[in-house]
């Protein structure tokens, strides 16, 4: 039996998780994480034992000091709680970690244990993986549960996944067993600037988390980092005709996928979007269409929107950019 001590009763509960590995390049998804925590001051209530799920050859603990006195730092997965406060208070539990080395069953197990005593109402998992998108475009992200009732009343896409998956995906599908409403949203990162970290990707997920549960997320400088970001990923195309050729190519393909969806419902969507960001915003004010979510700049003469600045190698922060190109099939 988990026995919480301290922790306030809370109020509509959602429980927001990422994982730092397979599950999340560019750290986009950890970074969104973190993001909320700093912002509403989360406060640590519980961590996992790491002797259960880590293998330290793995993730190697971390010894630092604090005032001359050597300490270590177990690699684990903590849980916070944070007070979101406003005209319609949603409090946040959020789990933060590195997928587990090991015994993922009795980790999700866990995870739903906090679940349960704090009264979560729905578990929302986000991942980023890497794919086949431009980074000049609006970030894709991709919302999938497995529960039928929950894809029609929320618009999501009903996962059909087969293949290899990560915590996001077992996390997600341990959910549904213990009849918790579950979601995973997932970014799509080019594969092409994977380094982390990329900000405008964990902008993309902090928007589709705000639509998604109802909550109006301070976004701090991460507009503006997002707008450095492709800036300078703008640049180092630029400086490499290859690069800018296969950008540009990734960008017809883009646009032409797009376009059966640019729909007035469409459009009536992403307006309504703008005009409540604008409203919920200090002073009333929001960034013009487009650049609220850090999707992209501006329009050039030419009708194409600039990119940013990256780091360009693989590091390996997601699964294979082969295996990401599942789209809407992604796991979860």
């Amino acid at each position: 039996m988990i026995e919480l001590e301290g922790v306030p009763e809370l109020i509509d509960p959602v429980m927001i998780c990422a994982f730092e590995g397979w599950n999340d390049a560019g750290d986009a998804a950890s970074s969104a994480v973190a993001h909320l925590d700093r912002e509403w001051k989360g406060e640590v209530f519980a961590a996992l034992d790491a002797e259960d799920y880590y293998d330290f050859q793995v993730n190697r603990p971390t010894i630092w000091l604090d005032g001359g006195v050597r300490k270590i730092t177990w690699p684990t997965t903590r849980l916070s709680v944070v007070r979101t406060g406003g005209a319609k208070p949603r409090d946040l539990v959020l789990v933060r970690g590195i997928e587990p080395s090991m015994r993922w069953r009795s980790f999700c197990n866990e995870i739903l244990g906090f679940a349960h005593e704090l009264g979560v109402e729905l578990v929302v998992v986000l991942g980023s993986l890497l794919g086949d998108t431009p980074h000049t475009r609006p970030v894709p992200v991709t919302g999938v549960t497995s529960d039928p009732d929950l894809a029609r009343t929320m618009d999501l896409e009903q996962s059909r996944y087969e293949g290899p998956t990560g915590i996001v995906g077992i996390l997600q599908e341990a959910c549904a067993h213990a009849g918790v409403p579950a979601v995973s949203l997932w970014a799509a990162v080019p594969h092409y600037v994977s380094q982390p970290p990329n900000p405008k990707a964990t902008l993309a997920l902090l928007n589709r988390l705000e639509d998604l549960i109802d909550l109006r997320i301070p976004l701090g400088d991460l507009p503006e980092d997002a707008r450095a970001w492709q800036l300078g990923v703008d640049q180092l195309a630029a400086e490499d005709r290859e690069v800018a050729e296969y950008v540009q190519t990734l960008e017809e393909a883009r646009d032409t996928a797009d376009l059966p969806e640019a729909s007035g419902e469409a459009i009536a969507r992403e307006f309504e979007r703008y005009l409540r960001r604008r409203d919920d915003r200090p002073g009333g004010h929001a960034a013009e269409p487009g650049l609220a979510d850090g999707s992209y700049l501006r329009d050039s003469p030419s009708g194409r929107t600039r990119p940013q600045r990256p780091a360009a190698k693989d590091d390996g922060g997601g699964p294979a950019a082969e295996e990401e190109q599942e789209g809407p099939e992604t796991e979860g």
